[in-house]
């Protein structure tokens, strides 16, 4: 059940967990597949990939639709989404440079599925606002 490299055939308990071959478990605490979730599943990295469904940005631009985030954290957050192969970062070579980020085509496939998640949680704001308020009145 927790396959999701269907071509994988052991688990990452194994103390190789370099091999291409070892099966994707994110329940397994040295799993590879931690750190891409963390980067995906995090507040500025759902964001961003999300951002990233309406075309390409420029990074001060997409800074903006990003509401909130820093410089620092927007590019660490980028970083780590290239390095993943979620986002692609293209420079173009103009006076001054212009650099401009898309997303890939495993980006693409994960930010449908993080908006999905989004449009399901700002539906429901008034059912978690009314749980909210019930939680602080016990």
């Amino acid at each position: 059940m927790g396959t999701i490299d269907s071509m994988s055939t052991q688990r990452t308990s194994s103390p190789d967990l370099d091999d291409p071959t070892l099966e994707a478990d994110v329940f397994a605490k040295n799993c590879t597949s931690r750190p891409v979730l963390q980067n995906v599943a995090s507040r500025w990295g759902t964001l961003a990939l999300v951002a990233l469904r309406d075309g390409p940005y420029r990074f001060s631009a997409l800074r903006r639709r990003v509401d909130g985030v820093s410089e620092r954290m927007l590019s660490q957050t980028l970083q780590a989404l290239e390095r993943d192969g979620m986002v692609h970062r293209e420079v173009h070579e103009t006076i001054p440079p212009r650099v401009e980020y898309t997303l890939t085509e495993l980006g693409a496939e994960v930010a449908e599925r993080l908006e999905s998640l989004i449009q399901v949680v700002e539906r429901n704001m008034p059912r978690v606002r009314e749980a909210q308020a019930a939680y602080h009145r016990d």
